[in-house]
């Protein structure tokens, strides 16, 4: 008899960070102790293709140009000192919209606490899957909430050349930032789906692109719930949705401009539903995300039973003539 990889009983709540979680940009917290203006540097950002391009260049990854600006500060002295460590600690000046991160906790034991769904050991599993900096995210008061975060990664440490000869050598990181050594942009964050849905990020031994049935995923996307804020995250919306998942656009309180933003996504059938970025008990985004994690939960527990009824076959009943 076939046996599963993966019992799939996981509910996976994915979401997006920068004006998702939270109303701008995480690295608030990192220009306010450099003392610099935040508008300022993502204006010096928002020219570097044009900038690149008029000096020659013809690819160019868009988003990723701020993270090496952000080294180019680094390099030329004007954000001294950055490591991963301090990155870190001014992730815990994160301020987060109304109702996080105890939306999660409460979106866990919504599911957890019914008998019904704890018989089948269902659970819930938040991830964040972000353009932005992982130490930050790691920092902030959401991390305890959080499964696993795909973010953006800097390194202190640089192997130098012949460093594989060099076994006597002890390297560790120390210092400032100096490369990048992981980066996502919009389009990769499917990879970090394909993680999840594989179980990649919890067995590191099955390859992301190696074929796997989908009997023997460990989370299936009809158990995703996708929850993002605008148009760059069309791709992650479109591989959930297409594939039996739920998709859920915010948009920021009072915003009339984000309003119109989630609205089209509505209307262009790229997300379920909208709401604002209100995560507070009772509010229609709270109310809307328990609402589609026990559906889903509910689902789980009728496939389960017809798989069980399936597999036993039913009982024999008395003939009447």
């Amino acid at each position: 008899m076939s046996r599963q990889l993966f019992p799939q009983n996981v509910i996976a709540i994915i979401w997006d960070f920068d004006k998702t979680l939270i109303p701008g940009n995480m690295q608030g917290p990192l220009f306010r102790h450099y003392d610099m203006d935040e508008s300022d540097f993502w204006q010096e950002v928002d020219g570097l293709e044009e900038f690149y391009r008029t000096h020659g260049s013809k690819l160019i990854q868009k988003d990723h140009l701020y993270l090496n600006h952000i080294l180019t500060y680094v390099r030329e002295g004007r954000m001294p000192g950055l490591s991963n460590h301090l990155l870190r600690q001014l992730g815990a000046e994160i301020e987060f919209y109304p109702g996080m991160p105890d939306l999660m906790e409460s979106l866990r034991k919504s599911i957890e606490s019914q008998p019904r769904f704890s018989e089948h050991q269902i659970k819930v599993e938040h991830y964040v899957v972000s353009t932005g900096l992982r130490q930050m995210i790691l920092g902030s008061s959401l991390a305890p909430q959080l499964e696993y975060v795909w973010a953006c990664e800097f390194t202190e440490l640089v192997a130098p050349p012949g460093y594989a000869e060099a076994q006597d050598q002890l390297f560790s990181p120390e210092g400032e930032i100096r490369q990048l050594i992981y980066t996502i942009d919009n389009t990769s964050k499917t990879r970090a789906l394909f993680e999840i849905n594989k179980g990649t990020n919890k067995n590191p031994s099955i390859d992301v692109n190696a074929k796997i049935a989908q009997e023997d995923r460990r989370v299936p996307f009809p158990n995703m719930i996708y929850v993002a804020d605008g148009p760059s995250d069309v791709p992650v919306f479109s591989v959930v949705s297409g594939n039996g998942g739920r998709t859920y656009a915010v948009y920021r309180p009072g915003s009339e401009r984000e309003f119109q933003q989630a609205a089209r996504l509505l209307e262009q059938n790229r997300v379920d539903a909208f709401g604002e970025a209100d995560y507070r008990e009772g509010s229609h985004t709270a109310m809307w995300l328990t609402h589609a994690a026990q559906e889903i939960a509910n689902r789980i527990v009728s496939d389960r039973n017809d798989a069980l009824n399936e597999r036993m076959g039913l009982p024999p009943g008395h003939l009447v003539d």
